[in-house]
């Protein structure tokens, strides 16, 4: 498969620094919310086009429409609403283990690993229910299951202290119920039957 090196702008050419770990870092700064949004996008133009990009102040725009597709792998953003669950940098030693497991290779010991190729890999991981997972996957499906799901209120809090040991510590929550509050909730549970 053939991975996108160049952005195109009009008649003018820009290499594209296709490394995953460029476009990491990338992420990073997208999400960094101490610089302004300009920043932000001159910080992404010119780790992915260079000092010719940053120059070129005439295509900022164009190169920032393709810096978004280009980071996206050509697919459509998200909902902004999802909690992720995952984080590139909090979850570095999953992503290095499941490479290994899945892939038997490390991206990050690469010399050059292409972002499309990461990103491929990383969606393509191991990932079931019934047989092998990768550890990335297993701690992203725990991230993601469902409490409500579980009736016994001892295994609920088993599965809930599993997930707070795995939870991105950015999105983390430390919720604290009152004695009353737990004893209410245990009140309910008797009451509807769980």
């Amino acid at each position: 498969m053939k991975y996108p090196e160049y952005a195109k702008v009009g008649d003018k050419k820009y290499k594209i620094n296709t490394d995953f770990r460029v476009a990491l870092e990338c992420s990073k700064i997208s999400q960094d919310t101490t610089i302004g949004n300009t920043e932000r996008t001159l910080a992404i133009i010119y780790k992915l086009f260079g000092k010719e990009g940053l120059d070129a102040t005439n295509d900022y725009e164009a190169l920032k429409d393709i810096a978004i597709k280009y980071l996206n792998c050509g697919k459509e953003l998200p909902n902004g609403n999802d909690k992720p669950d995952m984080d590139y940098e909090e979850d570095e030693g999953y992503i290095r283990s499941s490479f290994q497991y899945d892939y038997k290779y490390d991206p990050y010991e690469q010399e050059y690993c292409h972002w499309f190729k990461f990103f491929n890999d990383l969606n393509n991981l191991s990932n079931s229910e019934m047989g092998s997972c990768c550890v990335l996957n297993r701690v992203r499906n725990l991230r993601n299951y469902d409490l409500s799901k579980i009736k016994d209120p001892k295994e609920r809090e088993k599965i809930r202290k599993a997930k707070e040991s795995v939870a991105l510590k950015k999105y983390k929550k430390e919720v604290k119920l009152t004695q009353q509050q737990l004893e209410s909730m245990e009140r309910l549970n008797e009451l509807v039957g769980l």
